[in-house]
């Protein structure tokens, strides 16, 4: 039976292990592409991908256009501010349209939680969410577990801390899933207004010092502030913040030799993390950004439908 049977990917919540490793196996196969000299192959040429992007981005959408490009599809880029959305058209409306124009993979981030699912539901192209609200983020949480592997060769038994804005982040919960479903144990920390203990429910433990996880953990995945999704302050500053969850160099130091140190970007340099950190011999961060580019081709590939591993 083949590992892979859907059409769209619009979260890791719902995928099976055996699912999130068969992505990350696809993904190994694809990364050697990109070391190739000639980093193309025509795996899904003759085939139309619009990236569909009503929130901003840097890395997800260049990701995913690079990743089709490789892939040797047609690719068209679509922001709000080019699009009939800005003139009261619905969402639906607007994706029909894209799927008249024969559009076989639709790559979606919105604001709304939920608005990739209500397009898959209704459209017969394949949808990948890159992004709802603060839902979740599949393909970062792929490409993160991707690089822990990758550096690490496994993911059962790894203590890995998720650190910052739990609470409004569609990161943070899309690696719970994969990680949890991996086998690795998991800790999120953060003050108490951005990681409620109701997060215990998802298999994941909860800490509210960084300093208490910092000997012990094999990796730290640094999230930044998510002002944009927050209609209130959520703790009292940022000086204290960085005080009592900065991963600063005295910090950074305390941390196991072969810690792994990561972030999904954008960073905000000196908040979350110092720049000695993010640049030093530890972090992956750039690792994660690269990765990103063969975990896209891996689902773009899978959800237009193929089969095997490429060659």
């Amino acid at each position: 039976m083949n590992a892979w049977t859907r059409k769209d990917l619009l979260g890791l919540d719902e995928l099976s292990p055996a699912e999130i490793r068969h992505i990350l196996e696809t993904a190994r196969a694809f990364k050697g592409v990109g070391e190739r000299s000639l980093k193309k192959v025509p795996a899904l040429r003759g085939k139309t991908l619009i990236n569909f992007f009503v929130e901003p981005s840097t890395r997800t959408l260049t990701s995913f256009e690079l990743a089709a490009l490789r892939l040797s599809a047609d690719v068209v880029n679509l922001s709000v501010g080019a699009s009939s959305l800005q003139k009261g058209e619905t969402l639906k409306d607007t994706a029909l349209n894209l799927q008249a124009l024969r559009a076989d993979i639709i790559v979606l981030r919105h604001s709304s939680a939920g608005a990739a699912r209500f397009l898959a539901d209704r459209l017969e192209s394949s949808i990948i969410n890159a992004g709802d609200g603060a839902h979740e983020h599949p393909t970062q949480g792929l490409l993160d577990v991707f690089t822990i592997l990758e550096k690490r060769e496994k993911i059962e038994g790894l203590h890995v801390a998720i650190v910052g804005d739990i609470l409004f982040s569609r990161v943070a919960r899309s690696n719970i899933y994969a990680l949890v479903k991996l086998g690795a144990k998991v800790t999120l920390v953060g003050p108490t207004t951005l990681v409620p203990k109701v997060f215990e429910k998802l298999g994941v433990r909860v800490a509210h010092k960084l300093d208490d996880v910092l000997e012990t953990a094999d990796v730290i995945n640094l999230l930044r502030i998510q002002h944009e999704r927050q209609r209130k302050e959520y703790f009292p500053g940022l000086g204290e913040y960085v005080s009592l969850f900065g991963l600063t160099k005295a910090r950074a130091a305390r941390l196991k030799p072969d810690c792994l140190i990561m972030h999904p970007g954008p960073i905000n340099r000196g908040v979350e993390i110092d720049s000695d950190v993010a640049d030093g011999l530890h972090s992956v961060i750039l690792e994660q950004v690269t990765n990103g580019l063969a975990v896209r081709m891996a689902v773009l590939y899978l959800c237009a439908g193929g089969a095997g591993l490429p060659s």
